[in-house]
């Protein structure tokens, strides 16, 4: 009875211990097989030299070129997703997380952070391609705020990404039910990204547009963690 009573009035740190043992674990997975990131940042690169050869151009347009890194980001994110419950998928090891005395938040916690880090690490890697290889030295000056976006993007991706792996993880079709659910739901996200980032790169428009993009990239990131917090437990139940 004490240490019921202590989870349930300490329910925050038990569900933070229980969501970074997790993540270690993911993390450790990923060191040695080296599969996820690898996978997604090959991906990202190939992605950005086909676009290069197809454009036949050295640089590209504002637009043009968000509209290039904003599909990859989706499309390389798509290939986080699908990897992100493999371990559990072929060990069973999502049937035992669920049947652990611990608060189910926490896998999703975990799991979104294990895929937020996957996306940042690929970016670390894809966009010294996407400078060199699409938009030139135009990218370095607008860096700092790219990054801004990019990380607004990657937490909302993230939270959405860790839902529909799970919902996916244990049906058939899961290559195709990952992507059919997740597409759409990012794509708002996707918009604001790319509206946000072309003035970034032509030089042009107000600080305060960009701020005001930001923000909504902000609350689309905030509403979907509330809702993934919210909603795993009872989707993982059904």
């Amino acid at each position: 009875m004490p240490a019921e009573l202590e989870r349930t009035a300490r329910p925050g740190p038990a569900v933070i211990r229980a969501a970074v043992a997790i993540l270690r674990k993911d993390l450790r997975v990923e060191l040695r097989a080296r599969e996820a990131v690898p996978a997604m940042a090959l991906f990202a690169v190939t992605a950005f030299v086909l676009f290069h050869f197809a454009f036949d151009r050295d640089a590209l347009d504002g637009d043009v070129a968000a509209g290039t890194l904003w599909v990859t980001l989706l499309l390389t994110t798509v290939l986080g997703v699908n990897r992100l419950f493999v371990a559990e998928r072929e060990q069973g090891g999502l049937e035992a997380m669920l049947l652990a005395p611990i608060d189910r938040t926490a896998i999703f916690l975990a799991k979104a952070a294990a895929l937020f880090l996957y996306l940042v690490a690929v970016e670390v890697v894809a966009l010294p391609a996407f400078a060199v290889l699409l938009l030139g030295p135009d990218l370095f000056g607008s860096l700092p705020a790219l990054c801004a976006l990019l990380l607004l993007a990657d937490l909302g991706l993230a939270a959405v990404g860790a839902l529909v792996g799970a919902l996916a993880a244990e049906t058939r079709a899961r290559e195709v039910i990952g992507p059919l659910l997740l597409l759409p739901l990012v794509v708002p996200l996707a918009i604001a990204g790319a509206q946000a980032t072309e003035p970034l790169f032509t030089g042009s428009g107000a600080p305060e547009d960009l701020g005001r993009w930001l923000g909504l990239m902000g609350l689309y990131a905030t509403i979907f963690v509330l809702l993934s917090v919210a909603l795993f437990d009872f989707l993982l139940e059904d």
